[in-house]
């Protein structure tokens, strides 16, 4: 039986692989789950999964833990982040903390040789030179749940690296693919995608399209390609989830149903699949395939993400950290919509190339560029 750690279990990926292990239970065993401040799911998810090692942010909510399950190792706050990522009692885990705050706990498991499967886009990001470097010195496995890298890393199952032409990463093209941009664009609008349920900040990330510069960045650093051969391709139908192109021309497409639980029990289960009850694609009932090309100019964020890369890696920490700010901002109604890529491209221009080489020093620059951001934003 396979032990999985989940750090971020009451967010969507969260739910997502609780789902899949329910329905696996001779498979997997749960033995640490990381929450933010949602303390209510937590509990349930505690009382169903029977973790041996919680954590939650707070001290109150924390204490509240300890009095209610006399026989869990309940940790909160940074120190208890730390420690809660540095126990190695489990066979997997799955990053799924949001934003930054999943820099250093993916960084400590792999630090100690551990698998971990990513769906925190921001790690890679924001630390894709250390990460890399890390997992390659002490021999750990990163896995991906991303249904676009998920899709990537099945298609070259079997396949060599020397072989890819061009990596064609699909994106639903968001809400705004066939709108105007403009400044009065609201939050519930973004906030609409036409494909996926996911959380605030990613679903506005999908709007700007930001969420496939992240994207584009992660399968740079996974697949160790150039940033040439990562193509993004529109394909709005959500079917096909990305693709890869090797030497000799052949396309080999990854095509399934729309469900974050497939690629989450693909990474579980590595390298083999594992059933399901999601209803399977009726071939016949797809009327089209059709994929698109994305306006650059239109999705300013996605040109910056490409330029973020051209720039190095110092650039891919701003870029990270100005677009939080800035999101988060956006979803508090406090700047316009189009606020954001301005606001991006104008605190990427306030720096030159910093050579990051610990993650203290990619998380205290991290801090230097939110400050920046709201300085020159708010």
């Amino acid at each position: 039986m396979k032990k999985v750690a989940i750090f971020g279990s009451t967010g969507s990926i969260g739910e997502s692989t609780l789902n899949v292990i329910r329905e696996n239970k001779d498979k997997f065993e749960v033995v640490t789950l990381v929450a933010g401040k949602n303390i209510e799911k937590l509990i349930e998810q505690i009382k169903e999964f029977q973790p041996k090692n919680v954590y939650i942010i707070d001290k109150e909510n924390a204490d509240r833990l300890k009095e209610t399950f006399k026989n869990i190792n309940i940790y909160y706050g940074d120190v208890g982040m730390e420690e809660i990522s540095q126990l190695v009692d489990f066979d997997i885990s799955i990053s799924a903390l949001v934003g930054i705050a999943g820099l250093k706990p993916t960084y400590n498991m792999i630090k100690n040789g551990k698998t971990v499967a990513l769906a925190n886009k921001e790690v890679l990001v924001a630390g894709g030179e250390l990460i890399m470097k890390t997992a390659k010195e002490n021999n750990a496995k990163l896995l991906t749940v991303d249904s676009e890298h998920s899709a990537i890393m099945q298609c070259l199952n079997g396949e060599e690296n020397n072989e890819i032409d061009k990596i064609l990463l699909t994106a639903s093209g968001g809400p705004f693919f066939d709108k105007e941009i403009t400044d009065k664009i609201t939050v519930e609008e973004a906030l609409n995608h036409p494909t996926w349920s996911m959380g605030k900040k990613v679903t506005i990330d999908s709007s700007t399209m930001m969420n496939k510069g992240f994207e584009v960045i992660e399968a740079k650093w996974l697949f160790n390609v150039e940033p040439s051969q990562i193509e993004v391709v529109v394909h709005r139908k959500s079917l096909v989830h990305s693709m890869v192109q090797f030497k000799d021309g052949t396309i080999m497409a990854n095509i399934g149903p729309k469900s974050m639980q497939i690629p989450i029990a693909y990474a579980l289960n590595f390298p083999n699949r594992l059933p399901n009850n999601i209803e399977k694609l009726n071939l016949f009932e797809i009327v089209d395939l059709k994929f698109e090309k994305p306006d650059l100019n239109k999705f300013k964020c996605l040109q910056l993400a490409y330029e973020a890369i051209k720039r190095g890696h110092s650039f891919q920490v701003v870029l990270n950290a100005a677009n939080e700010v800035l999101v988060d901002s956006f979803l508090n109604k406090k700047i316009k919509y189009t606020d954001i890529p301005l606001g991006i491209e104008k605190v990427m221009n306030c720096y030159e190339k910093r050579q990051l080489k610990t993650v203290e020093e990619i998380l205290d620059f991290d801090k230097e560029v939110r400050e920046k951001t709201r300085e020159i934003m708010m």
